[in-house]
């Protein structure tokens, strides 16, 4: 076991992210295998705003002693934490940001926390701080086109990025920091009093004029600006993220199903209504918001105001997508190789419990979609199918009555849910996927059938009848190869689109066994009905779906029995 554990650890990243809000710490696994979804072994956060500290009745002074013995402390329990991990002593880095550089005695105070832990204080420069948030937004989807912007307490960062198959580019110019952080914001509006006073609208004024300079200075490419999906916004730091989870708890979903911030998408309106947000956070009956604490509360309305710059600044957005990819992600993700880069997150998360032949389950997937026609899209990309296929036997070592339900939870908060890099469509489409190969929602608990409701509202249109019927299909063939391996042929699927007498669509779908179909069981006959159910009316998602014609060696098979 011990050297189980000194083999794994060699693997292991400590890093220290001293931000302007609070210090952050983290030892990270980059093990080759598993390194693009930066497994977490260890997290801590300390309460101390260094941004804070500097300032006495709004006026600059160096970092207090007090402030400086609270660092220390935390950093000296953080070794102790690094030595009890394993973590090689050169594995870890400290990485300061605005609120260090800025600080009058910054230098004194880098020194105290070298003599006092012997680590050496990486002091990161406005433009690496920005391309480090930039990565940290690249490792925060699968892929990512558009603006981005980082939000910290002392200073915001914005820049464009676009990432393809691991190569990431972004603006030649870097990323411009401008000194508008959520907890500098709060100082600055306060100087400037109630919003209809003249300082309000001068500094106002300034704000914008200062956030079309940027977008200018970063020059923003025309393959962005006139892309056919839009330009899109990718958000991170504190501050935004934040605002995110007000607006995951006033979403239309209620309770909304996934209580992770990255992969959290909302449209531009949204996004802007900073009435609605403030008033989330202010009113007297107002409940706790997750992950929304006093400090971020009282953080809503300086970023509202920002919100309300960058509506008169940014160019027309369509979307907007919340990261959790930060100091530390962007650090470890700069160093990936673009091959480990281009790897898909939940493909990465699932890959443990991949079944013996999975190169051929998945061409047998494939089989039961028809093919379509040139410059369609796929209605399942590779990546998913993939990761569906790793995942089709994870849940079998349990008791019946929880496969489905697990299944479905697996990727909020089971053994898929660390998949950092995926959106929160994909983590909704194979949680389906997933328990529909269980049963679906007539196989769920009470408990579970609302959790599905709510997660089936989060797949892109006209999935839901098709991640069904998909998730029955797959129920058919892991009766047939209960272990996912194929030591013979034992099953074919064929596939193709017919019209009905009325002249509507019907997916024909032939199940060829090698065996004669009398032998088959009572488990494998009934998730073969369960195929030909799919195409029934009445099991269609909001009235949506196709009738489905099964065959099996040739013959009609009973899909509408019982």
């Amino acid at each position: 076991m011990a050297q189980r554990h000194a083999e794994r650890s060699q693997f292991y990243h400590g890093l220290v992210d001293m931000g302007s809000n609070g210090i952050r710490f983290s030892i990270t696994d980059l093990s080759p295998a598993t390194q693009r979804i930066l497994p977490t072994v260890y997290l801590d956060r300390a309460a101390i705003s260094l941004y804070d500290a500097q300032y006495e009745d709004g006026k600059a002074v160096p970092i207090p002693d007090h402030a400086i013995k609270q660092v220390v402390k935390s950093l000296l329990r953080f070794k102790s934490t690094c030595h009890d991990f394993g973590v090689p002593n050169s594995q870890v880095r400290i990485v300061a940001t605005e609120a260090t550089r800025k600080a009058i005695n910054s230098e004194a105070y880098r020194v105290a926390i070298k003599e006092a832990t012997g680590w050496t204080v990486e002091l990161l420069p406005k433009e690496m701080e920005g391309k480090i948030g930039a990565l940290g937004v690249a490792s925060s989807y699968e892929n990512v086109r558009g603006l981005m912007m980082d939000l910290g307490g002392g200073s915001t960062q914005l820049t464009w990025i676009i990432t393809r198959d691991g190569d990431i580019r972004m603006s030649p110019a870097g990323s411009v920091s401008l000194p508008y952080g959520a907890a500098a914001l709060m100082q600055r509006l306060e100087e400037a009093g109630k919003k209809k006073s003249k300082e309000y609208q001068a500094f106002a004024k300034e704000v914008i004029s200062d956030l079309k300079a940027a977008v200018q200075s970063v020059d923003i490419p025309q393959e962005l600006l006139q892309s056919r999906d839009g330009l899109h916004l990718y958000l991170s730091g504190g501050g935004f993220r934040g605002w995110g989870f007000v607006l995951m708890s006033e979403h239309a979903i209620k309770p909304y199903p996934i209580p992770i911030i990255n992969g959290f998408r909302t449209s531009t309106d949204t996004f802007l209504d900073t009435m609605s947000v403030k008033a989330a956070v202010t009113q007297d009956d107002t409940p706790e918001i997750f992950r929304v604490s006093a400090r971020r509360a009282s953080q809503v309305p300086a970023v509202a105001f920002l919100v309300e710059c960058l509506a008169q600044a940014l160019p027309t957005l369509t979307n907007v997508y919340f990261c959790q990819g930060g100091v530390r992600e962007g650090m470890h993700f700069a160093e990936m190789s673009p091959e480990c880069r281009a790897e898909s997150p939940l493909v990465i998360a699932t890959g443990p419990y991949a079944p013996p032949s999975m190169e051929d389950l998945i061409e047998l997937l494939f089989s039961a979609v028809p093919a379509t026609s040139p410059g369609q899209k796929p209605v399942f990309g590779t990546p998913l199918v993939k990761a569906f296929t790793q995942g089709v036997f994870a849940h079998m070592a349990q008791v019946k009555d929880l496969r489905g339900g697990s299944a479905l939870r697996s990727t909020t908060t089971g053994i898929f849910s660390t998949a950092h890099g995926a959106s929160h469509e994909d983590r909704a489409l194979l949680a389906i996927l997933l328990c529909e190969r269980y049963g679906g929602y007539g196989s769920i608990s009470p408990t579970e059938q609302d959790f599905y409701k709510r997660m089936v509202r989060l797949l892109p249109e006209g999935m839901e009848w098709w991640c069904m019927y998909f998730g029955r299909v797959a129920a058919v063939i892991a009766a047939v190869y209960p272990a996912g391996a194929i030591r013979d042929q034992r099953v074919a699927i064929r596939t193709h689109w017919a019209t009905t007498k009325k002249g509507n669509e019907k997916l024909c779908i032939d199940i060829d066994f090698r065996k004669d179909i009398d032998e088959l069981d009572e488990g494998l006959d009934a998730a073969l009905r369960k195929v030909g159910k799919a195409g029934k009316k009445k099991h269609w998602v909001h009235g949506e779906g196709h009738k489905v014609l099964l065959t099996v060696n040739g013959r009609e098979y009973g899909g509408d029995e019982n």
